[in-house]
């Protein structure tokens, strides 16, 4: 089991999260899981089996505690960052959470990835009162806050994804047939029912769809040459990276030259496009919220300074290019903001509080135009995302960031 002790922040970052407003001197309201010198974090990460590749949201929150450590911790206090490998089995995850709360005394769990085994620990969680906070899934489960008042998702639902290449299709490729590649799971089920849904009366536009089982980490050439045969003219990659790049080798080996959009998760250059060969990824879009390393636009944006420096010094056998370090910072920064938001009343009520009242925050690698913004009933703290297109290089922007899709408690959507 790997276990990694505290993270960090940024230079940027110090002086807005270290004064934060609503530190207060009131007396001190310690939970389990705190004490006046540290904060116990409590995380599950798959460090090794097929989603190996997402290890790296883990490591960089982990390295982003330990920076934070080195400037002072969070109101004076150390973070203890504990994270244990489940290899992605939900049976693991519910015992190693039992392990967190009841041996480690952690105050809450962070960032855990994926959605089957944030799913297997969340009753458990949410029967001790022990916050579950910005998860590592888009899934809408995560952000049903009258069943489930101590789970807390973090980035855009999966569903919202869909929705938006639904648009995206009807305004740039309106009656153009499409085909469909996705996991036979609920992160795969979630984003094209998300297509579906979009697309309305348009869903007959979807003439072949075929799916594959993330535990047989076979060739996917029988499923490609399926959706090519299908006549598809564009075609929406549902998968992990590591399928992603075999799925866009065997599209480039057929001499297939469809409209290709790759879901956000897989968007990583390291973990997908490079090992794809990025002259077989050029033309891909996908969404973002995040800023992208590579990207030469952010060259001398100071946040992006700051996260290349925090990599150098804290993270230095990660590679800046995946979008998963950034991404593990980008929600290690936010629950900074949470915690030193807390003052001394680390209370499980109390961070859940300050949890559900980010109003128009903006993290520092999110990109421009994006806040985050929480309420009592509202669990989705980013809902916005932009359409994206790979160069060759990096992600360039297509378009504006879209707003339009924002999904209530209930699951629907309403339109601004």
């Amino acid at each position: 089991m790997w276990r990694m002790a505290t993270n960090a922040l940024a230079m940027l970052l110090l002086v807005e999260l270290i004064v934060a407003p609503g530190i207060t001197d009131a007396d001190e309201v310690l939970d389990i899981g705190t004490s006046d010198t540290d904060i116990r974090i409590g995380n599950i990460m798959p460090y090794t089996g097929l989603l190996a590749a997402f290890a790296t949201i883990g490591r960089a929150e982990g390295a982003y505690f330990d920076m934070v450590n080195d400037n002072g911790g969070i109101n004076g206090r150390k973070v203890r960052f504990i994270s244990y490998d489940d290899s992605s089995n939900p049976a693991t995850a519910v015992e190693l959470t039992r392990t967190l709360v009841e041996n480690d005394k952690i105050l809450l769990t962070f960032g855990s990835f994926g959605t089957p085994s944030n799913l297997a620990t969340r009753s458990y969680l949410n029967d001790h009162k022990i916050p579950q906070l910005f998860v590592a899934s888009g899934d809408n489960e995560f952000a049903n806050p009258k069943a489930f008042g101590w789970t807390m998702g973090w980035q855009p639902p999966f569903w919202v994804e869909g929705r938006i290449y639904a648009n995206y299709i009807q305004a740039a490729y309106p009656e153009r047939k499409i085909a469909v590649l996705w996991q036979d799971d609920q992160f795969g089920r979630d984003l094209f029912q998300g297509l579906q849904d979009g697309l309305g009366d348009w869903a007959r536009m979807i003439v072949a769809d075929t799916t594959f089982d993330l535990s047989e980490f076979s060739s996917l050439d029988a499923q490609i040459d399926v959706l090519k045969n299908s006549g598809a003219d564009i075609l929406l990659l549902d998968v992990a990276p590591a399928f992603a790049a075999r799925a866009l080798r065997k599209i480039a080996d057929l001499d297939w030259h469809p409209v290709i959009l790759l879901d956000n998760a897989s968007a990583s250059i390291a973990n997908a496009l490079r090992p794809a060969g990025l002259q077989n990824s050029s033309g891909v879009i996908s969404t973002s919220f995040l800023k992208d390393a590579a990207d030469p636009e952010w060259k001398n944006d100071p946040a992006m300074t700051a996260f290349l420096s925090f990599m150098d010094k804290y993270y230095p056998d990660g590679d800046k290019d995946d979008g998963n370090a950034a991404f593990g910072y980008a929600a290690a920064e936010t629950l900074f903001h949470v915690l030193s938001q807390c003052g001394d009343d680390l209370s499980h009520e109390n961070v859940m509080k300050q949890s559900a009242s980010l109003k128009a925050y903006h993290n520092s690698l999110v990109l421009p135009g994006i806040t985050i913004n929480t309420g009592s009933t509202d669990f989705h703290p980013i809902k916005q995302m932009r359409l994206v297109q790979f160069d060759g290089t990096a992600w360039q922007p297509i378009g504006d960031v879209i707003e339009n899709a924002f999904i209530g408690s209930t699951g629907q959507t309403h339109d601004n």
